[in-house]
């Protein structure tokens, strides 16, 4: 008669596992992915500023533009730095000198909302005088009226 008895060289001890359960792995890789996209697009944005709201599609973009911005109260600041009224002529005309005769650069210029006409005009009349002619102003999208 065969009977199923405990081998005496095993002595009880199972064989090791050779599998590794991927399946925490793929979990937690999950988790961080959708964490990741939820805040990359909250950190793309240095200087507050309530934008105005428009129905204009995305611009396409080639090179990286310089971001000017406008705060509420009346701050100017380029690609996030401040920079003051009186030496805004020389950041532009340097900005200028950087760009190809082809291809000149583009600006993006973010306003607050509450700022007056004629504080926005004057920092685009400095775009102006700078050669910096390709300029958008950036708007909030909103739904259609």
């Amino acid at each position: 008669m065969a009977m199923n008895l405990p081998s005496s060289r095993g002595k009880g001890r199972r064989a090791p596992m050779a599998d590794i359960n991927v399946t925490p792995l793929v979990d937690v890789m999950l988790v961080l992915l959708i964490i990741f996209m939820v805040t990359a697009p909250l950190l793309t944005t240095g200087v507050p500023v309530n934008l105005p709201d428009s129905r204009a599609k995305a611009l396409d973009q080639e090179q990286e533009p310089v971001q000017i911005s406008l705060d509420g109260e009346g701050k100017i600041f380029v690609n996030d730095n401040e920079v003051s009224e009186s030496i805004l002529p020389d950041v532009l005309a340097e900005i200028a000198a950087a760009g190809e005769a082809e291809n000149p650069r583009q600006v993006f210029l973010r306003a607050d909302r509450a700022l007056d006409y004629g504080e926005v005009m004057r920092v685009m009349g400095e775009l102006n005088r700078a050669g910096l002619n390709r300029v958008a102003l950036v708007t909030v999208g909103s739904e259609a009226r």
